[in-house]
């Protein structure tokens, strides 16, 4: 006997219970409509308030709307009023399927890529070191707990376009370090002053040296002359108390103030100038950047008034910038460390310059 069907059983809904579930839905229907037709509403106050603007949305913004938009297909977003055309948001969500099914960012056959963090490490090699060739360049890494290639390194450098060794100048600012000590810099500052005369220009050159960031103001005039610089010379290399006792070479600009007489006293006391080449602030850039403190941190805050109230707020500058100022240069430490710094007890004291233009913070004794 073949088995007997399970019959199927009827449910019958009360006639009270279909009511109420009729009158449910329809106010859930009525309750959606109202929230799509504020939404229209809102939507379109919002173009209107963009005035025919462009939107500019994030990858996760296109996203969420493209996943938001395809059920609901394109003759209804049009009835939606959405604040991007339908053909958009269609568009938004056929691109984001293709982005799934995107073989093109894979990994073809082949040892996989070396790590950015690796790449960033042997072009800073490459560039600060340039007489390390390849094989230099593996060693050090393997030093570090790196395995690289010699020639994935090659390829790395030649896809930044890095020479070989040999090929790569030496950094200008490696050359000064490595001559620390034995090189100066100078140059010229120029400021206004209000005298009985009027606007007067004077002219304030200094001479730096380049380790210990250490400047010496050589004057200030406002009748600048070859006589006078000359005479500049003379003091920065005095046998006995010059600036220039330690320092071989004296780098400086073009400029014609300095003149060939000051340029035969600095060679005839065993200091070589050094004329660096036209537009090339960069190679001055030490003695740039004191001219760039001392005019931004004192003499663009005041008016000097006369010679006297200049040469005081240059002679004040200079000892703040000795003894009282941090430079981030020689490790974010003064350059005049005469203050005990280890010391920890006693009150802490604010001492001021130039009626408070200059502060620094220190310990009473």
């Amino acid at each position: 006997m073949g088995r007997r069907k399970p019959a199927s059983v009827k449910v019958v809904v009360p006639l009270p219970i279909q009511f109420l579930l009729f009158l449910l839905i329809g106010w859930v229907s009525r309750q959606q409509a109202e929230v799509i037709e504020y939404l229209k509403a809102e939507n379109l106050a919002l173009r209107e308030k963009l005035g025919g603007r462009r939107l500019r949305f994030t990858d996760a913004q296109r996203r969420r709307l493209a996943r938001r938009a395809k059920p609901l297909g394109r003759a209804r977003l049009r009835e939606l009023s959405p604040i991007v055309t339908p053909d958009t948001l269609l568009g938004w969500y056929r691109k984001l399927v293709a982005q799934k099914y995107d073989g093109s960012a894979r990994r073809g056959p082949g040892r996989p890529r070396i790590a950015s963090e690796i790449q960033a490490l042997i072009l800073e090699m490459a560039s600060d070191n340039p007489r390390w060739g390849y094989t230099r360049i593996q060693g050090a890494l393997a030093n570090l707990g790196f395995t690289v290639g010699r020639n994935t390194i090659k390829r790395i450098l030649a896809e930044n376009g890095i020479d070989p060794a040999g090929q790569r100048p030496t950094s200008w600012k490696t050359f000064l370090k490595a001559h620390w000590g034995t090189i100066a810099a100078t140059d010229f500052l120029t400021i206004e002053a209000v005298t009985w005369r009027g606007l007067v220009r004077y002219f304030v050159p200094f001479v730096m040296d380049l380790q210990t960031r250490r400047i010496e103001v050589g004057g200030i005039t406002a009748s600048l002359s070859g006589a006078w610089m000359s005479q500049i010379a003379r003091n920065w290399t005095d046998s006995e108390d010059g600036f220039l006792l330690r320092s071989r070479y004296l780098i400086h600009d073009r400029d014609p103030l300095f003149t060939k007489s000051f340029r035969s006293i600095l060679e005839s006391s065993g200091v070589h100038p050094v004329r660096l080449p036209s537009r090339s602030p960069n190679l001055n850039a030490y003695a740039e950047r004191f001219v760039r403190s001392i005019k931004s941190e004192c003499l663009a805050q005041i008016i000097p008034i006369g010679e006297a109230h200049l040469r005081r707020a240059v002679r004040e500058y200079v000892e703040h910038y000795h003894g009282e100022r941090n430079h981030q240069g020689i490790g974010n430490r003064l350059i005049d460390s005469s203050a005990d710094e280890s010391q920890r007890r006693g009150s802490i004291e604010c001492r001021e310059r130039l009626g408070g233009l200059l502060r620094y913070y220190c310990r009473a004794a």
